[in-house]
């Protein structure tokens, strides 16, 4: 009962949400990403390296309320994906997972989607993904709205990496140009070695 009630609630947020949603074109990062050949228009601010990080509201898998500022003091890994249950994804959040988080214990790993956040619990508990956190941006589309990575007539998130300080500079980011490739991962290790 619990979760069709806060399933039926978290849908009417995201159709909310999605009507209100501002039709702010990403200019830092326009033409810089395609789908199946063809370019997709992100919207949102965008940011660049250099740029103070900016907040975000997300949930968790209990969807509870989660922000950048629950992070504080602490370096950040922004891994977002499109949806975790695609192959690619897949593989990026396993990658970061099973390679990366263990040598970087002091660093936050999130991984960022719009897949409901019931989704997303099914997917780490069936493919055992438990060093990072996984946030589900559906309910108010705000973390793509701030980062410029909400892709138009899509609903979903473009491919990126981002690394940030512990007080949540920009130092790293990797805006993946085609939807359906993988991140480099070794630059992405070599600014979490900055840190």
């Amino acid at each position: 009962m619990f979760k069709k009630l806060a399933l039926c609630t978290l849908l009417t947020c995201s159709t909310v949400a999605l009507a209100q949603q501002s039709e702010t074109i990403n200019t830092i990062d326009a033409g810089k990403v395609t789908a199946q050949g063809k370019p997709v228009t992100l919207l949102g601010k965008g940011v660049k390296v250099g740029d103070a990080a900016p907040d975000f509201r997300t949930v968790n898998a209990q969807f509870e309320p989660r922000s950048l500022n629950d992070y504080q003091g602490k370096a950040v890994l922004l891994s977002v994906v499109p949806s975790l249950d695609t192959g690619v994804c897949s593989i990026q959040t396993k990658h970061f997972n099973e390679k990366v988080a263990s040598e970087f214990p002091q660093v936050a790993m999130l991984t960022v989607s719009t897949d409901l956040p019931f989704a997303q619990k099914r997917y780490c508990a069936a493919e055992g993904i438990d060093k990072l956190d996984t946030l589900s941006d559906a309910v108010w589309r705000d973390f793509g709205e701030q980062y410029g990575l909400l892709i138009k007539d899509m609903g979903l998130l473009s491919r990126a990496v981002l690394v940030l300080d512990k007080d949540h500079k920009v130092i790293y980011k990797q805006l993946v140009s085609d939807l359906s490739k993988e991140p480099n991962y070794d630059h992405a290790i070599r600014a979490l070695n900055s840190l």
